[in-house]
């Protein structure tokens, strides 16, 4: 690691799982689609974060994450969107219609795949908690003198985004599995629906309404 100018790695690995391990607008959708689809929904979640985070790094590589940052116009923009795209799906998890679908074989298609990555990616993307990550922590970890930044931002930028896969698709499968059962009751399964759907609801308000 020190040949490409980063330093303390470890404690660059610490910082990440504290990260992961903090709930917020990324779990919170890996578990509301676990919740309401299943295991396999989930996971295609932790795949679309994972996605949202090596853009991140790519652009904190090359400088764009600090200029967004810098403007407090443009950072404002991106928390008031993170915070209604939330508030948009936890809306349409509240009233969704019920549906009585197997969380064992969940009717996934081509289309819903996509769907589930794409507003992953999104959610993970305008989260302004990962911004700032990527702005305030990864260039603690690389040598200010390092003729090789890009490489440096690049490279912990790979490994976040692999602890942030491993950690998310566990939360996946552990939220799926603990809702199996649960699938097979129109009823409690509703009511998980909404309750995932008011938690998104709350966490977007206070996301948009946070000052920092």
């Amino acid at each position: 690691m020190i040949s490409f100018g980063i330093t303390d790695f470890g404690l660059f690995l610490m910082a990440v799982l504290l990260l992961n391990a903090t709930p917020g607008p990324d779990t919170a959708y890996i578990v509301g689609r676990s919740v309401a689809q299943g295991r396999r929904a989930g996971l295609l979640s932790a795949l679309g974060i994972t996605a949202g985070c090596c853009i991140h790094a790519t652009l904190s590589a090359f400088g764009l994450t600090a200029l967004l940052a810098a403007s407090s116009t443009a950072f404002m923009a991106v928390k008031l969107a993170g915070g209604a795209y939330l508030v948009y799906l936890g809306l349409k998890m509240l009233f969704s219609k019920k549906q009585a679908v197997s969380v064992d074989q969940p009717r996934l298609d081509l289309r819903s795949h996509k769907t589930i990555f794409v507003q992953a990616l999104i959610t993970n993307v305008l989260n302004p908690k990962v911004i700032l990550f990527f702005l305030s922590f990864f260039p603690q970890f690389v040598l200010h003198d390092s003729p090789h930044k890009i490489a440096a931002f690049l490279l912990l930028g790979a490994v976040f985004s692999v602890v942030t896969l491993c950690w998310n698709s566990g939360t996946a499968m552990l939220a799926g599995t603990l809702t199996r059962h649960a699938g097979n009751n129109p009823h409690i399964k509703q009511w998980l629906e909404r309750s995932v759907g008011a938690a998104f609801v709350a966490l977007g308000i206070k996301l948009a309404l946070t000052k920092n």
